[in-house]
């Protein structure tokens, strides 16, 4: 059973923590998240320590939960989150024109992905990754709230899922996919 709801999180200096009703606002220098209180949870600050409480045992999930909530809140506004997704494929570009990526994907007609609020992509040409010699792409997503870069990124994904011969599709950077062999020839 894990117990992270009861580890006290570390405010750093520069970050400020207000917690309202059922809302905990943390305000840093990257920038200002509001991060939602389950029912059942109360948080307190104490010592430059932010402590989350439950009411009672029935509470026990939402504890962790709440707890590992606003510790990404805390580290988004100080650090911010990164993640890489590649695009792998002959023929696969990606454009950024301000806050949207056209993508050619192999379909016969452009994609086109809005960037919502908060959400910075950077692309860059790199072909010495790995054993597959097709990347074409890196697109690196930058951003304060997790579960929003979470999301763009999986949204991405599903744009044009590598396919499980040969790895073609926008691929997570960090992931290793195991590829199937092709037909045993005679």
């Amino acid at each position: 059973m894990s117990r992270i709801g009861r580890k006290p999180i570390a405010i750093p200096s520069g970050v400020t923590i207000t917690i309202h009703d059922r809302e905990l606002e943390v305000k840093g220098p990257k920038g200002t998240l509001r991060t939602p209180i389950p029912n059942g949870i109360r948080f307190k600050l104490e010592d430059g320590q932010l402590i989350a409480e439950r009411d009672s045992d029935e509470y026990a999930a939402l504890h962790g939960l709440a707890r590992a909530l606003a510790n990404n809140a805390v580290i988004g506004v100080t650090q911010g989150f990164t993640k890489q997704m590649d695009i792998v494929g002959v023929g696969y570009k990606a454009d950024i024109q301000g806050r949207k990526i056209v993508f050619s994907l192999g379909y016969s007609h452009p994609i086109e992905y809005f960037l919502p609020e908060g959400i910075e992509v950077k692309a860059e040409k790199d072909n010495t990754k790995g054993s597959i010699n097709q990347y074409q792409l890196t697109l690196t997503l930058t951003g304060i709230d997790k579960q929003k870069l979470g999301q763009v990124c999986a949204e991405l994904n599903r744009l044009r899922k590598p396919d499980a011969y040969k790895g073609k599709g926008i691929r997570y950077a960090d992931r290793v996919y195991k590829l199937k062999p092709g037909k045993a020839g005679k």
